[in-house]
Order: structure tokens, then sequence, then C-alpha cells
């Protein structure tokens, strides 16, 4: 399968539809934002008006899109990738949706002799960059056999899960663990700032220890450096958890932390901070502690 049609040109999206040009693959790619399309046309993609016409010429579509409802729309909506994909057609989802979600879209996708997949990712933008991303992929197993190589070609691990769904329930896992180890880096981090010692030294002193993480090494050092340049949108990180909570009430699981460091990025959101980097949770603790996380001068 050579044809691939690509939707969701955004952070994570770009660059993973360039690593996919940069493996020869012949590549279709649609966003509402005309600018993010046009440097893929410069390096060899086809343009679409729609994604009904991305599907038309591709044999997998792939979306990668920030919310539920525009995955809704992408796949089911008028203009959509159903009603212009040819049956046999492999949709994968690689955004991070809902995983109730992902199963009605499937049994719609089902119904049109389509098969699809969802197979969401971690790994943050440098990632998408580089080619390294973890994927998890839930559906067929047959299905996930045939595109295996276009997933590797944007990841280093592709890890098939289960059943249609279960990708995303391995990546709302992966953010749970995220999100409180951002929470837990920035009570941390604001903690010793108070008490004066310069995070920088904190970081060097921690982080080849049993706290030291991926999370650590990714976002303190941007804390400190006062970057918040969004790599993993803080509103991305809030719709994620927001589905898992989802899920957990609707399998009766209890997640009593990741509700309360939902309640601290909607705090930040209130004040109109939902488009910074999600390691700008450290900002609502600066705020309760009276404190910035800076790193000293000289």
């Amino acid at each position: 399968m050579n044809k691939i049609g690509f939707i969701g040109l955004g952070i994570m999206g770009s660059p993973m539809a360039v690593n996919l040009i940069k493996a020869k693959y012949d590549l279709t790619v649609y966003d509402v934002f005309k600018e993010k399309v046009d440097p893929l046309l410069k390096m060899g993609a086809s343009g679409a008006a729609s994604p009904k016409e991305v599907a038309a010429k591709s044999e997998v579509v792939i979306t990668m899109l920030p919310s539920n409802e525009v995955v809704r729309e992408a796949l089911a909506g008028a203009e959509g990738v159903f009603s212009g994909a040819k049956p046999g057609t492999i949709i994968i989802d690689m955004s991070s949706s809902s995983p109730t979600l992902i199963k009605e879209l499937h049994a719609q996708a089902v119904e049109k002799g389509l098969c699809m997949l969802d197979a969401p990712v971690s790994g943050g933008e440098p990632k998408a960059i580089d080619g390294s991303l973890a994927i998890m992929v839930g559906g067929a197993i047959e299905d996930f056999e045939r595109i295996k190589e276009i997933l590797q070609a944007m990841g280093s691990t592709v890890t098939y899960i289960d059943s249609i769904g279960s990708g995303n329930v391995v990546k709302l896992a992966n953010q749970i663990i995220v999100a409180l180890n951002i929470a837990a880096v920035s009570e941390a981090i604001s903690f010793t700032s108070k008490a004066g010692i310069d995070p920088e030294v904190v970081y060097q002193a921690i982080r080849g220890g049993l706290a030291g993480s991926t999370v650590m090494d990714a976002k303190l050092p941007m804390m400190y450096n006062r970057n918040f340049n969004p790599g993993a949108r803080m509103m991305v990180h809030i719709k994620d958890l927001r589905n898992a909570l989802e899920m957990a009430h609707e399998i009766s699981a209890s997640l009593p932390l990741s509700s309360q460091v939902l309640e601290y990025m909607y705090s930040l959101k209130a004040e109109g901070k939902e488009n910074i980097d999600h390691g700008g949770l450290v900002q609502y603790y600066e705020k309760i502690s009276h404190v910035v996380v800076q790193k000293k001068k000289g």
C-alpha cells in the first residue's frame, strides 16, 4: 500500500507527514489551514480540497486531529472520509481520541466496507520530527500487519495492543502518567525554588536517581528556562484527561489524582493559557506558592 492520505497537519501531524514523504510514500494531504499544506506540497505531496477527496485518492487514510468533534467530522461528516473511501480502504486514527468514539466510528466504517484502526502516539513534537514516536495500535490484527511498515516510518516503537479502541485506552494511561509526572515535577521544583535553590542545580542533582524520568528531562529545563512554547498543548492534555475520566466512569474505575490535576489545568485554561505547553502546569504551583521557577543568572 503506497497511496496514503494524511489529514491534520498540526504540531504533530506535519512532521509525521514529512517522514512519510521521506519514506517514499505517495502522500495526499489536507488541513483546514492552507498555510500548513503548502510546505508539504513543496516536498512532493499532493493536496486535496476535503477529507472526502483525500480518501478517494488513497488506499490508507491517516487522521491526526485535535479533538473528538474534529475527528468525527473528518471521518463521518458530509465531506468526510467515509463518503469518499473505496471499500477496503484502511483508516488509521492517530489522534488521541475517546475509545467510545472510536468504537462508534469503527462500526460505521465496517458498514461501508472499510477497515479502521486506532493508533495514538506518544513522544511529542521532537519524536514526531525524528520519527521515533511510540505508537499504540488497536483493531484487527490482520489490518495492523498490512500497515505496520507505514507506522514504522513514523515511530520507533509500534505495539499492537488488542481490539479497536484499545490503542486509545493505553494512550490514556500514558497521558495519566505524563500529567501526574508533570504535576509532581512542578510541585517539587516550586518547593525547592521557594527555598531559594537554583532549579537547574536541583535538576542535575536528582535526574540520575530514582526520581529521574523522561518527563523530567523534557519538561523541567523548559520550566526553569521559561519556555512554554507548545510541544504538546495544555488544551490537548485537558482533552485526554477528560476522555480518561469519561471512560473511568463507564467502567467504574477511580482516577482521583487525574481528576485533581485536570482541575489545575482548567485553572490555567481559565487564565487563557490553554495553548501553552503542558509543562506550563508549573505556573499553577507558582501561583499558589508565590514563586517563579527560574534558573539563577551567572
